[in-house]
């Protein structure tokens, strides 16, 4: 039979050889000293402007280029810190012992007496206010040193009609008192987990009185300060009902207050600020 493939006449295959690549190598930038120093400092750099720019106003608040002001990043860093600080407080009250307790309460009642004082003033302003609308006689108010009366028979003075102070006077001598002591008032509800921020423009050294409410709940406050390329917290506070006192600016900028209700129900919070300073800056 013919049908077999006969293997002796098929062509024979060779290898064809290969071309040497001995030699050539692959192609690459050459890694000179100088070129590794150059992009070494040139990381460095971007890094270094990536830190200033971006990175410490996102995650601390600090903001000496102006960038992160202008892109937000400084105000979402100083809420990380304030919910940093908050977290702080919160695990350190968990941990305190009876002894830091008795501490705190002696604290508060060393604070007592002032307040009480600063009440008591404010209530005599009021008092000295409606007196002088309704004609309260002096005797009421301060002691008269009465002269002494030689013994003989004088006929008394018939006293002038007065008329009576209406409703309306009273509490319009209330109303100017109050006025006169605070400059604005705001107030915000806040739902259990919800914030809020107030501050008042400050130049360095001026001092603003101030007393904020919870209106029967709590709140945790954090009273602090930035501008002019610095930072700093005067007071902290956890689950606090009301605070009155005088903020003194430790230099030019945003002075106030940051509180959040922690409560399972809403909270008012409620602050009336007087004294000297710019402006009040309120959502």
């Amino acid at each position: 039979m013919t049908n077999r493939s006969d293997m002796t006449k098929a062509p024979l295959l060779r290898a064809e050889p290969r071309p040497s690549t001995a030699g050539q190598g692959v192609q690459s930038v050459p890694a000179t000293p100088g070129g590794l120093i150059r992009s070494s400092l040139i990381a460095a750099g971007a890094a270094g402007a990536i830190l200033v720019l971006f990175w410490l106003p996102a995650e601390y608040g600090i903001d000496p280029t102006g960038v992160g002001a202008l892109t937000g990043l400084t105000e979402m860093g100083e809420i990380k810190q304030q919910l940093a600080a908050e977290a702080e407080a919160d695990a350190q009250a968990m941990a305190a012992s009876a002894v830091t307790a008795l501490a705190t309460l002696e604290t508060a009642a060393a604070t007592v007496p002032s307040e009480v004082l600063e009440r008591l003033d404010r209530i005599d302003a009021q008092l000295a206010a409606i007196a002088a609308v309704i004609g309260t006689p002096p005797s009421l108010l301060e002691p008269v040193a009465e002269p002494l009366v030689e013994a003989q028979i004088v006929a008394d003075p018939v006293p002038e009609e007065t008329a009576p102070p209406t409703p309306d006077a009273v509490e319009a001598a209330v109303a100017a008192a109050t006025a006169a002591e605070w400059r604005d008032e705001v107030s915000y509800t806040l739902n259990p987990g919800e914030g809020i921020e107030v501050k008042l423009a400050m130049e360095e050294g001026q001092v603003a009185r101030f007393a904020w409410t919870a209106n029967g709940g709590l709140v945790n406050f954090d009273l602090h300060g930035d501008g002019s390329g610095q930072n700093t917290s005067y007071e902290q506070g956890r689950a606090v009902p009301e605070q009155t006192g005088d903020l003194v600016a430790a230099f030019t900028g945003n002075h106030g207050w940051f509180w959040r209700n922690r409560s399972d129900a809403p909270v008012t919070v409620t602050l009336r600020t007087g004294g000297d300073y710019l402006e009040i800056r309120a959502p």
